[in-house]
């Protein structure tokens, strides 16, 4: 099929008072025929969103309003289903409130789409955002699992994995991988920068709203990959943050951990849903993950007394116990 006669869902979720970053978003995206519907997803924002997007005078933008924030889940969760249910459109672009795409993305992800082995329900793409320096570095041929899925992890740490880590950490200074960027693979990704056909959207679903906030990208987009489809990242088709991810600006000191310094509510529901994700699809060996669990959380506990961080020390614990057991779904504040 030509690339005009596509049609494509963009789906955005946002909150807070985000209209600087997301009428950047909007306002390139609409410049493309092939856009049938962008599709905004307010979390009970600060503002009226419906006023703002009526300025651009495009029937093609629709709101879906939430009296309360329902986290990323609940969010993508809502705009993927009204999108799947009520258009027709082929395509689902899936991209965070601060993603600017490159110019030409939309004709670029369709015309990489077309070049792509695969059917329309097994494979995905997935847009390169150049602060992702991990990516970056498959995209070089790098192995993606030295990143992701690494078995019997707990938070990252492995005692297996402590040699090899230093290992690649010297050749990343040697720079001994190459330099041109191809497509390649991953398990799973954001949402931010996600092309989907609506084939794949019947197969796998929707989102997990238990998850409320983090993680849940990763669960949702590992259910392609888990049934055999493949995410391809695009070097071609690229997005940039205009917003600056939590935690960036954080100093690495001697006996702290980022986890306790900067403990809030983001850390709680990222810490307990990795913690639900990875225990069930990385853990090959529970001996395994139960000693990297005791030696990270001892090393920890010893940062929170050096650093007077025991409070959190056990909020993180929490978290931990949580994850492991299931307890996912909008959390009590207590916990944070």
């Amino acid at each position: 099929m030509a690339i005009l006669n596509y049609k494509i869902n963009i789906i955005t979720v946002t909150y807070g008072d985000r209209w600087a970053f997301l009428s950047r978003v909007i306002g390139l995206l609409l410049k493309y025929e092939q856009v049938g519907n962008v599709i905004v997803v307010n979390n009970a924002s600060a503002y009226n969103v419906n006023e703002k997007v009526a300025a651009f005078n495009d029937n093609r933008i629709i709101v879906i309003n939430s009296g309360e924030n329902l986290g990323s889940a609940g969010g993508y969760k809502a705009g993927i289903q009204y999108a799947f249910e009520n258009t027709d459109n082929d395509f689902f672009f899936l991209l965070d409130d601060d993603n600017l795409p490159r110019e030409n993305v939309v004709p670029d992800l369709l015309k990489q789409w077309d070049i792509t082995e695969g059917s329309n329900n097994n494979k995905a793409l997935f847009c390169l955002r150049e602060d992702r320096v991990q990516h970056v570095k498959i995209t070089k041929g790098e192995d993606p699992y030295r990143y992701y899925l690494m078995p019997n992890n707990f938070l990252g740490f492995s005692i297996s994995r402590v040699s090899k880590n230093q290992f690649n950490k010297l050749l990343d200074k040697l720079g001994k991988k190459g330099s041109e960027r191809k497509p390649a693979n991953i398990p799973y990704a954001p949402y931010g920068g996600m092309f989907m056909h609506r084939d794949l959207i019947a197969d796998i679903g929707y989102p997990n709203a238990d998850f409320y906030l983090y993680v849940d990208d990763s669960e949702y987009t590992y259910r392609i990959t888990q049934n055999g489809g493949k995410i391809w990242i695009i070097p071609q088709c690229g997005i940039e943050d205009i917003d600056k991810s939590q935690g960036i600006g954080y100093k690495p000191k001697f006996l702290h951990s980022a986890l306790l310094d900067q403990w809030n509510f983001r850390i709680y529901y990222h810490i307990r849903n990795r913690l639900y994700f990875y225990s069930r699809v990385a853990v090959k060996s529970q001996s395994m993950f139960n000693i990297n669990k005791t030696v990270y959380l001892a090393y920890l506990r010893l940062v929170s007394i050096v650093s007077s961080k025991q409070k959190e020390y056990q909020k993180l614990l929490g978290a931990i116990n949580d994850g492991l057991e299931g307890n996912l779904g909008k959390a009590d504040e207590s916990k944070f």
